[in-house]
């Protein structure tokens, strides 16, 4: 076995993957005989940088949960729906998560408000921060079974941890006792420390009556509503929208 195989061998065997598959490059085509040994060396381990800030990027994008791919920079803005492209631009530097800002997107059924929220998530992924998007009522079932278990402050934790937590349709099911409960802790964990964003079908004014409880309802949204970016959507389904073309 010759010492470049050899070699070869103990950076796949600790994992320095992207040294790995640039110094094999290197054997094969010839590429760096023109390198003097400090760029060669500075070239290997930016090839391993660029690796692993890739699947450190790929990890946070598959634990984050998102329903689909979604790109700020695909979104269309020919349709009639109350979208603005300069706050939507603003939104993708990610001020509002670095000043720890909730964000609300409503609009009725198929005005692309999932979508939307996705885009930013996934930007959130790229720059090396944790996301936990989650369709709100299944979250709330969740985490009453994890209260049987037992394990409902580890699963808490979790969401706490995460920079941006988008809690997706929410206000489909009103909130049952438990369910108020738990918002109540989840928002109590985040407020002034991480950002929320928030897609509903039931604008921001009918909220309080979907969560119940007068106490808990006032203390939710005392937290939540004052500070939040909102985007307000309207018009038909974008399906119904794209038919008509």
């Amino acid at each position: 076995m010759g010492m470049n195989q050899e070699t070869l061998d103990k950076m796949r065997q600790m994992r320095l993957l992207g040294m790995y598959n640039a110094f094999k490059t290197s054997m094969e085509s010839f590429k760096t005989e023109s390198m003097t040994t400090d760029q060669f060396v500075a070239w290997l381990v930016s090839n391993e940088w660029d690796d692993r800030c890739n699947r450190m990027i790929e990890r946070l994008i598959k634990q984050a949960s998102f329903r689909y791919k979604a790109s700020l920079e695909e979104v269309d803005y020919s349709l009639e729906r109350g979208l603005e492209r300069n706050l939507l631009e603003r939104l993708a530097e990610l001020s509002f998560v670095k000043e720890s800002r909730d964000l609300f997107i409503t609009g009725s059924s198929g005005t692309g408000k999932s979508y939307i929220a996705t885009a930013p998530g996934y930007r959130v992924c790229q720059k090396g921060m944790k996301v936990l998007h989650a369709n709100t009522a299944r979250l709330m079932g969740q985490l009453k079974m994890a209260k049987a278990k037992g394990t409902i402050l580890q699963e808490l934790k979790k969401i706490e941890r995460a920079d941006l937590l988008v809690l997706d349709d929410f206000g489909i099911q009103p909130f049952d006792a438990g369910g108020r409960m738990n918002l109540m802790d989840i928002v109590e964990d985040r407020h002034g420390k991480k950002s929320t964003l928030i897609t509903s079908q039931v604008p921001v004014k009918d909220w309080y009556d979907i969560i119940g409880e007068k106490t808990i309802a006032d203390a939710v949204l005392d937290r939540i509503v004052h500070q939040a970016i909102r985007i307000e959507l309207h018009g038909d389904s974008i399906r119904k929208l794209q038919a008509k073309r």
